[in-house]
């Protein structure tokens, strides 16, 4: 600060220090304009002898009433959000669309069986569930009455939000036509978490149909649509390979072990896949798998059977909602289409033993 100031160091004063429009100060600040690289200089340097840090946010905030923040509400930890191939890549292509108006990302996690968070605590213009999640949300009164943007992918149940939903049910009836097409007719069902603190193993097909998550719950109904058998239905405690090769090994160690599975993810297809390798069953030859999500699995040797929902292109699509929700316009919930995937992880049924 120089030895004549007098107060707090402004925007005004680094201006006219550097003999320059406060506006063209303001630009070289918020980098939302051309500002010719000398004129910037000038204007830094004026600011660094004179001790200004940059405009203080909270007043950008309090004068325009927002915060160029969007929050991602999703279930899990936050290790959870980067270690699942379909949040990565879904929260990527949304990611995609936010940066071109400058946009962050807040990452709001909710850990399953921890208390519900307070999301109207965080200053954000506005909120995408990423994942259903449960069908009710106690704090969506005060995100609403803010005015904020509301998006979500099939939950929370309520006017207020957006929805871009996909066909769970239909799609994981495809799955099992398409199994049954190939004469399989004793079929698994690998189902997503019920709840918080849901267990791995066997489940009765009405825990699963009625789970209040409605992706869980539509994949089990699509599941049973097509004649998927309701005595061979396992949940996973949640969404990782070792929970997914648990599960699949609850429905393998069957006295009549069926002779395909239709995994609620591709995550735990691959569990499945790895739970049939430990009982010496190959893929697809013992046993076809079918997963739901298409994430990319470089890592994996073949190519999963699943309905691929496109995740990248997905996440794009949220992002060019959620801009338009920013801007102001009307916006009305939507279908992504979800199609099916054949890969190299379905055969033809084996032929029982003689």
């Amino acid at each position: 600060m120089s030895p004549q100031q007098v107060g707090p160091v402004t925007l005004a004063d680094v201006a006219r220090r550097a003999g320059v429009a406060v506006s063209t100060a303001s630009l070289v600040f918020s980098g939302r304009g051309p500002v010719a690289a000398a004129t910037a200089e000038r204007v830094r340097r004026a600011a660094s002898e004179l001790g200004y840090a940059g405009p203080d946010p909270r007043a950008a905030q309090l004068r325009t009433g927002r915060t160029r923040v969007v929050g991602v509400s999703y279930d899990g930890t936050l290790a959870s959000a980067f270690a699942d191939p379909y949040q990565v890549t879904l929260l990527g292509g949304f990611s995609q669309e936010l940066d071109r108006e400058r946009y962050a990302l807040l990452l709001l996690p909710e850990p399953l069986g921890a208390p519900e968070p307070n999301l109207a605590a965080h200053s954000m213009d506005g909120v995408l569930f990423a994942l259903c999640g449960a069908p009710d949300r106690p704090g969506l009164d005060a995100l609403a009455a803010r005015g904020l943007a509301l998006l979500g992918t099939g939950a929370p149940a309520d006017d207020r939000v957006v929805q871009l939903t996909i066909d769970d049910r239909g799609a994981t009836a495809d799955l099992v036509h398409h199994l049954r097409s190939l004469g399989h007719s004793r079929i698994g069902h690998v189902t997503l978490p019920l709840g918080p603190a849901a267990p791995t193993g066997r489940v009765p097909a009405g825990a699963a149909s009625d789970c209040p998550y409605a992706d869980t719950r539509d994949r089990a109904l699509g599941f049973l649509d097509a004649g998927g058998p309701a005595d061979l239905i396992a949940v996973a405690r949640d969404l990782t390979l070792e929970a997914g090769a648990e599960a699949a090994a609850a429905l393998l160690a069957d006295a009549h072990p069926p002779t395909a599975l239709v995994c609620q993810s591709d995550v735990l297809a691959l569990g499945a896949v790895r739970a049939a390798a430990e009982r010496g069953l190959r893929v697809p030859d013992d046993l076809s798998v079918t997963g739901f999500d298409g994430i990319e699995t470089p890592w994996f040797p073949g190519l999963l059977t699943t309905a691929d929902q496109r995740p990248a292109e997905k996440g794009r699509e949220l992002g060019r909602l959620m801009l338009r929700l920013l801007a102001g316009e009307q916006v009305a919930s939507a279908t992504f289409g979800v199609r099916l995937r054949l890969g190299t992880t379905t055969a033809r049924a084996p032929r029982p033993p003689a």
